[in-house]
């Protein structure tokens, strides 16, 4: 106990040095893990099967909160050219690798294409935590978050047919069985996410902390639920999460913090896990090969999977330059890397060697220059505007909610006054916060940066109470005055 405890608080204190060098955490968690092994403290682990059970357990957790903490409004329009990137844009960046494999490294064929499966898939946990710090445009960041939510999916089926159906069954059987397990898993994930919103907001649970353990208790579900019935479960969870996470649900902002933090437990446990799995005497060997591997994934295939299926949407050339140099690769790799190795096929701790060294050396090239890259194509958005954040406690014998509201820097609700922010007349702005003072506003009291709101709305006009507020906190007083809903309820 007193190891995991001293293990976590190093791995926290590692977040503040990745966050001022712009590298993913996950090389220092790999670091530690490496550090706590057979070659560093000498701790003795080899359980493949075992780490492969977590690696989906924390991989699913990691799914789930990038979906509750994914916007939809960010990720509707970048949804056909996720889609694209993560279907075909796949299949093309295994193709292009596996023949590299093959002829240059002289895997044999069934290694190859495993090798080309496994590192084609971006890292959701690498690609959401680098792109919070990266002020991109929305559309780019939706892209790049929806395809990292989305490609995990068809890359885990191409390694699971690569290593345990290799040759038993003809590419257009492949291709059929691919198409059945991803219909299934967006059938489950979006079924489960729209019934347990329903559930969520017709009962009204005795505690707050109970919402965090239900919303990602159906994110999990949605999980198991797809594996039963043979479909793509990575695919289910994460849409799942991602229906809930967009929906007008009590306890908001506390459910994504606690989903964060379980998040966060879950790399952390992953990462070390795969740090103690690994030998550092043997990796050495693999340099070379990750280095080939690596070079022609990151500058030949990847750039050309972009251009693909980019070009038609008429993408420019800076942004699909942006998104070929933000292919970011991390757990998910590694992870898929195991599968061979837990089937026995042959070669497969040099493809888990290989894909360890790569995602290594290339994670320590792409995640620091990526910001530096963005601002040599000047893509950017300078200071993006944060959403409001708001907080819902039901009242059910009132049949009304309690919003909680915190206006944050960046927020153009600030200078707003109260009575613009046009409030439907069955909600009301009942108490305002300000520097460790309470008051009651007025209509004319105008609003600041770090304030904390109470807001009273009715069951009826809650979500659009909560509509208004994002608004008016992205576009300031005049956001919506010409849509005519708004008019009506101003007037």
């Amino acid at each position: 106990m007193l190891g995991c405890a001293l293990v976590l608080l190093v791995a926290v204190a590692a977040v503040r040095l990745t966050s001022r060098s712009g590298l993913p955490s996950l090389l220092l968690y790999l670091a530690i893990g490496v550090m706590l092994g057979r070659d560093g403290l000498g701790v003795e682990f080899t359980d493949v099967e075992l780490t492969q059970v977590i690696g989906y357990a924390a991989l699913v957790v990691i799914l789930a909160e990038g979906g509750l903490a994914t916007r939809w409004q960010e990720i509707r329009p970048a949804l056909p050219t996720a889609a694209v990137l993560a279907t075909l844009g796949v299949g093309v960046s295994v193709g292009v690798t596996a023949a590299a494999a093959h002829y240059l490294v002289g895997l044999d064929w069934q290694a190859a294409l495993i090798m080309g499966a496994v590192v084609s898939s971006t890292d959701a946990a690498a690609v959401f935590s680098v792109l919070r710090r990266v002020p991109l445009p929305r559309r780019l960041t939706g892209t790049l978050e929806a395809e990292s939510g989305f490609n995990d999916a068809p890359v885990v089926i191409l390694v699971v047919a690569f290593s345990e159906h290799y040759g038993e069954a003809s590419w257009w059987v492949l291709f059929g069985e691919m198409a059945f397990e991803l219909a299934v898993g967006l059938t489950v994930g979006l079924l489960v996410g729209r019934l347990g919103t329903l559930a969520l907001r017709a009962i009204a649970l005795p505690a707050s902390g109970l919402y965090p353990i239900a919303v990602l208790s159906l994110a999990v579900l949605a999980y198991a639920s797809a594996a039963l019935l043979h479909g793509s479960g990575f695919l289910a969870v994460y849409l799942a999460a991602l229906v809930l996470g967009n929906a007008a649900l009590p306890h908001r902002p506390a459910t994504r913090g606690f989903a964060d933090a379980v998040a966060w437990m879950a790399q952390i446990g992953l990462f070390v896990l795969l740090g103690l799995l690994v030998d550092p005497g043997v990796l050495w060997d693999d340099v070379g090969t990750a280095l080939i591997v690596g070079g022609v994934l990151t500058f030949v295939a990847r750039p050309l999977s972009v251009a693909l299926c980019l070009t038609p949407f008429r993408r420019p050339w800076r942004e699909q330059a942006l998104l070929s140099w933000a292919g970011l690769r991390g757990a998910v790799p590694i992870v898929l890397a195991i599968i061979p190795v837990v089937a026995h096929v042959p070669d497969s701790d040099r493809i888990f060697g290989v894909v360890f060294v790569l995602v290594v050396l290339y994670t320590l090239a792409q995640g620091p220059t990526l910001p530096w890259l963005a601002r040599r194509l000047r893509i950017g958005e300078g200071e993006k505007t944060v959403d409001v954040d708001i907080e819902s406690a039901p009242l059910e014998r009132l049949r009304g909610h309690l919003l909680s509201v915190s206006i944050p820097q960046a927020s153009r609700m600030h200078g707003v006054e109260v009575a613009e922010l046009r409030l439907p007349p069955q909600a009301a702005v009942t108490l305002v916060v300000r520097d460790g003072a309470s008051f009651v506003p007025g209509p004319t009291t105008v609003l600041r940066r770090g304030d904390e709101l109470l807001v009273v709305a009715t069951d009826e006009v809650r979500e659009a109470v909560e509509q208004r507020l994002i608004a008016v906190g992205r576009g300031g007083k005049l956001a919506g005055w010409l849509h005519p809903e708004w008019r009506r309820r101003a007037a």
